[in-house]
């Protein structure tokens, strides 16, 4: 079994309880990491020293904006980007930063194994391209080809993370929430599937619980989880850092 987990967000918290959980869990051989492993949090380091153990890992656009420019970012994103370059950017000494930058820096967008597609984003834009429920009402209204697209590209599956949000989405135009699965989905031969593995360290769907999910070649289905974590020492660590906006705190409480 793959554990599959994005969008951590330098959340050291989250992302400490949901290895625990991985660990509990039992039966899971590898870990995936679909990117966004820095901005918004405290512990950028960290994380990255973490997730530099993971089998794989690819690139999310916060990555990307760290490396180069956080084009498009809110004004509280881009601070948060220029803050966390300033905790990792290496300096001549090199040591631990220069391992973790040098480690983001060799990220690709996007990975195929055994015909599984391992995106950020979208199959179209591996990186930034959200896929989000007003692209599928638009499909389902014949005004967008965005899935269309999207779903050519891939063969049958296509993992990816970015818009915080857990579910599924077919190829006939459908959204499927994990409170709509029951928090299991069964792959069918005959369909395309987008699956959207939620995010570990800044969950957007009113639940505060880190998400992730496993998945199982064997039985050709996935399990999606949720896992509480102490969130409060997390808010706490972001209110200390000043050019950290107090928002990025309050909604790991709201989960929104």
């Amino acid at each position: 079994m793959i554990a599959l987990i994005s969008d951590i967000h330098s959340n050291l918290e989250a992302l400490n309880a949901v290895l625990q959980n991985i660990k509990d869990h039992g039966g899971v051989t590898k870990i995936y990491c679909l990117g966004d492993i820095v901005g918004y949090g405290p512990n950028p380091l960290e994380c990255t020293e973490i997730i530099m153990n993971c089998d794989k890992t690819i690139m999310g656009n916060h990555e990307q904006a760290l490396l180069n420019n956080a084009f498009g970012f809110n004004k509280v994103a881009k601070q948060a980007i220029q803050w966390t370059r300033s905790q990792l950017k290496p300096s001549l000494l090199g040591g631990r930063k220069k391992k973790a930058w040098k480690f983001l820096k060799s990220l690709k967008t996007h990975f195929t194994e055994n015909n599984i597609l391992y995106v950020h984003g979208s199959p179209r834009e591996p990186t930034n391209e959200y896929l989000t429920e007003e692209a599928i009402t638009n499909a389902q209204n014949g005004i967008s080809t965005t899935l269309d697209e999207n779903f050519a590209l891939m063969d049958k599956i296509c993992f990816m993370g970015h818009t915080h949000k857990p579910g599924v989405i077919t190829n006939d135009y459908k959204f499927y929430n994990i409170d709509d699965l029951n928090y299991r989905y069964t792959f069918l031969d005959y369909q395309k599937v987008i699956v959207n593995i939620g995010s570990v360290g800044q969950p957007r769907d009113n639940d505060n619980r880190a998400s992730y999910v496993i998945y199982n070649p064997v039985a050709n289905e996935i399990i999606f989880k949720r896992v509480e974590y102490d969130y409060q020492t997390t808010i706490a660590k972001i209110e200390a850092i000043n050019n950290l906006n107090n928002q990025l705190g309050q909604r790991l409480s709201d989960g929104a």
